[in-house]
Formats: structure tokens, sequence, C-alpha cells
């Protein structure tokens, strides 16, 4: 009996974009559909990944530059990578990630100022360029995501906010960055509205999963 290929489907966005909810009902979209399904996140993912994953969200929005912070989350995606993404896909399931490599290009190539370029290379040396097969980036205005951010974190004791933590200039940068991201590659990016309520951002998005499985024939 042959293995049906293996997809993989990755969740960006700003803070507080709703990509957590969101994996959440695509993955009962898939499970519906009789696909097995893997949910994950960078940084993390993996048990390794997730010990750097504490060191690279919680602290003083200071702690690390941004070419240490770049190495860290390289570090943390090679082995998320090879131990938990890979065998997934080998094994022919649908692999939803909360974020992968996009988020470094925007986050320490836009919003550090290190170059998306920069970054690009790093993602070539670290796992051989290796990318999702689609790309959701969720975008709304970002008062609107770190509010909703703000509101997560509230009654969380030692919250994972170092990034929400790193002010607006920074915040646009990422959403600016997100978009030059999906208008480089519109033939995995799919930009979604984040915006209203959470089926109506559902549906958005498993119309735009649908039509781009049919493109790519998966």
């Amino acid at each position: 009996m042959s293995v049906k290929p293996g997809l993989f489907i990755s969740f960006e966005g700003g803070e507080g974009s709703g990509k957590s909810t969101q994996i959440r009902c695509l993955e009962k979209w898939f499970r519906n559909q009789g696909r097995d399904v893997v949910v994950t996140r960078e940084p993390g993912g993996s048990p390794g990944a997730e010990e750097i994953r504490t060191l690279l969200l919680t602290g003083d929005p200071g702690r690390w530059d941004a070419v240490t912070e770049a190495l860290l989350m390289f570090a943390s995606r090679r082995d998320h990578v090879e131990r938990t993404i890979r065998p997934a896909l080998a094994e022919g399931k649908v692999v939803l990630c909360d974020r992968f490599a996009d988020s470094s290009v925007a986050y320490q190539g836009y919003g550090h100022g290190l170059g998306a370029d920069y970054i690009r290379n790093l993602w070539q040396l670290a796992i051989d360029g290796f990318k999702p097969d689609i790309t959701l980036i969720f975008d709304l205005p970002i008062e609107i995501g770190l509010e909703r951010a703000g509101a997560r974190f509230a009654n969380v004791s030692a919250a994972e906010d170092r990034f929400e933590r790193m002010g607006l200039e920074f915040h646009q940068r990422l959403r600016d960055g997100f978009r030059e991201i999906a208008a480089a590659e519109p033939e995995r990016c799919c930009v979604v509205d984040a915006l209203g309520d959470i089926d109506d951002v559902t549906a958005r998005v498993i119309e735009t999963v649908k039509n781009r499985i049919v493109g790519q024939g998966a």
C-alpha cells in the first residue's frame, strides 16, 4: 500500500494574529478528511528545540543581539526539522507548524535589521533551504495584534512575551516584512485577513488551503 504524500503547512504572522487558534481549526478539518496530522511549533517542536525556545522567548528584550538570536533560531529549527517534521512527512502526515523560517526572515531580518538575504543564507546552510508546501501569513493591524497578545499573557507567570515587548516600530517592520515575503513567493505564501471572528477567519483558511492543494495536486 502506497503512502499518501505528506503536506507541510506553516502559519506565520505578527503577535496576536490568531495563528494558534487557526491551527487547531485546520487540524480538525484535515482529520475530518481522514488525514493524520502533526501539530507543532517554532521555536520548539522537538525536545532539544524546546530547550532553546525558553532561551529565546523569555527574559529581557535585549537579552541577545540579532545575530545570536538568529543562530539560536536555526539551531532549534534544524533539530525540529530532522527529529519531527521530516519523519512525519515521510509517513504521509500533514504537518501544521506555528511559525517556521519565514519568521526568522521577518523577525531577525526585517525586525532587527539583519536583512532578508542574511537570514535566507542561514536558512540554506542550516536546513538546505527546506520550505513548507503552503505558508499562511495572518495579517492584521499591529495595535490589534499586540492588544490580543497582551490579553493572552495577562495572567500567565514567566510569560514567553519577550518579542511582544519590543516596541511598535519593531512590530510594524515585522508586518511589512511578512507582506514582502508573501509578495516574493506567491506560489507558496498566502496572506489571510486575520480580522473578524474565528469562524470567518477559519473559512478563509480552509478555502485557501483547498485551492492550494488542488493547485499543487496534493
